[in-house]
């Protein structure tokens, strides 16, 4: 299975400015993502999508390819992800290059490891999902079983649709959320479906002390505690 590791970088973020290549205990947060690509075994190629120069330049300097700087119509605050990554497998097709998946690795989780993107596409690659994403368990509080909608009347229903809830946490069946570290996805899901995840979604659940999604100022401190935490 031939699998592009695509990494999108945009220049313009509000929550932490200019963040892809802010520096996270000693180097930019962009590289951390490109460590773990580029020494995945199971990744044909790694490629970074961003249309600011200077983030391109960062991402030659950990050894990204740079085939392309993005359309700055695909680098605004409220451009889905999808259109980014159809985009780059686009311009690849375009030159000649064709892959059975794409691996979507986000920046803002630098504490992913070529294992657990290696893994993932395994995963895909020996059944029959159309998309593998990582994911974390949900807290009992939260499961559907126990979590209420509120209708327009004030009546709350639960989530499931169904009665009453469990009533006993240790009943519970396991739910989960995506952690947004890795998402692989077949080719003909991404191009033809336009979709990440198809019908057939399988997950790879992550620990949660390897997960942090920095969009917040407080989301970057987490990850500067948690990666100080592995370096010692």
């Amino acid at each position: 299975m031939r699998v592009l590791g695509l990494i999108p970088a945009r220049g313009g973020s509000k929550g932490v400015p200019r963040k892809n290549i802010k520096p996270l205990c000693g180097k930019p947060l962009l590289a951390y993502t490109a460590e773990a690509a580029l020494a995945s075994r199971r990744l044909s190629r790694v490629i970074l999508s961003t249309e600011d120069e200077e983030i391109a330049e960062a991402g030659r300097s950990y050894g990204l390819e740079t085939p392309f700087l993005r359309p700055t119509e695909l680098a605004c605050d409220e451009t889905p992800m999808l259109p980014v990554v159809q985009h780059a497998v686009r311009f690849l097709e375009d030159s000649g290059e064709r892959f059975d998946a794409v691996c979507l690795l986000q920046p803002t989780n630098p504490l992913r490891s070529a294992d657990d993107i290696d893994a993932c596409i395994q995963l895909l690659e020996i059944s029959e999902a159309d998309a593998v994403v990582t994911m974390l368990p949900v807290p009992a509080e939260l499961n559907p079983h126990w979590v209420y909608f509120e209708e327009a009347e004030g009546w709350l229903r639960l989530s499931t649709g169904e009665a009453t809830p469990i009533p006993r946490r240790q009943e519970l069946p396991p739910a989960f959320h995506r952690e947004g570290s890795v998402y692989v996805t077949r080719r003909e899901v991404l191009m033809e479906q336009n979709s990440f995840y198809g019908a057939r979604l399988m997950g790879y659940v992550m620990s949660a002390e390897r997960s942090v999604n920095i969009d917040t100022p407080e989301d970057w401190q987490r990850a500067e505690e948690l990666v100080s935490q592995k370096s010692q």
